[in-house]
């Protein structure tokens, strides 16, 4: 859905611009935009996250099995500040440090009995994505581009000591695309972006109220965290 959205922007932001639909090329807004050298911006946007577990089929001395899932999405919010270094005319290195709020809702369930758990993990995260940018050819007041990088986050939200527990740092591998838009003063670029954790984010050595509560994190092997992110860009 949030693909369809912004293909549908682009598509009418072209459309609604004087000259387009095939009657001529126009007059170029910010011209000379892309070729400094170095130049600023901000972004808002919402986001989704996600948890993927990878189970370890334990069984608890009460012969016990549990699950864990994330069966859907809570949109979070997201602000950051963005840099972008011109190196030359198709590539670009933009670093958004900023932070996204937002939260999973995890469900447990034992597989006898059908017995059910859920918890609502929240994240604040500090994130630092640096990504190489690389644009196509500009098309009269539209340039599409996509993007790789990676993103360090720390969470600093205060987390419940409950059934599971995360830790505080993460990293990212990030691929997205989008659509700078030349405006008369401004440029305005919607990117939608993928974000796959790196590493293990399960915090394992922690003290729980009812010791019992380890069943649920001894039942994983690992888990990691993912993002996909939807972002509107004001450079």
């Amino acid at each position: 859905m949030l693909v369809a959205a912004l293909a549908v922007m682009c598509i009418g932001v072209s459309a609604a611009q004087p000259g387009g639909g095939g009657r001529g090329r126009k007059v170029q807004n910010l011209p000379f935009a892309d070729y400094k050298l170095i130049h600023f911006g901000f972004s808002v946007g919402t986001h989704v996250q996600d948890l993927t577990f990878t189970h370890n089929g334990h069984i608890t001395p009460q012969g016990e099995s549990w699950y864990m899932e994330v069966p859907s999405f809570s949109p979070g919010f997201c602000v950051n500040l963005m840099a972008d270094l011109y190196l030359c005319p198709h590539l670009n290195l933009r670093l958004s440090p900023g932070i996204y709020f937002g939260n999973k809702v995890v469900k447990f369930r034992e597989e006898h009995t059908g017995a059910m758990q859920s918890q609502n993990l929240k994240s604040n995260y500090v994130v630092v994505p640096l990504d190489l940018k690389i644009s196509a050819k500009r098309w009269d007041n539209i340039r599409p581009y996509i993007s790789a990088g990676v993103m360090g986050t720390l969470d600093v939200a205060k987390q419940e000591n409950s059934f599971l527990k995360m830790k505080p740092f993460d990293c990212y591998l990030t691929f997205a695309f989008g659509c700078d838009t030349y405006l008369p003063y401004f440029k305005f670029i919607p990117e939608i972006k993928f974000c796959i954790g790196m590493t293990d984010v399960l915090d394992r050595n922690r003290d729980l109220p009812d010791p019992l509560d380890i069943k649920y994190t001894d039942s994983l092997r690992k888990m990691k965290s993912g993002m996909i992110v939807l972002t509107f860009y004001f450079e």
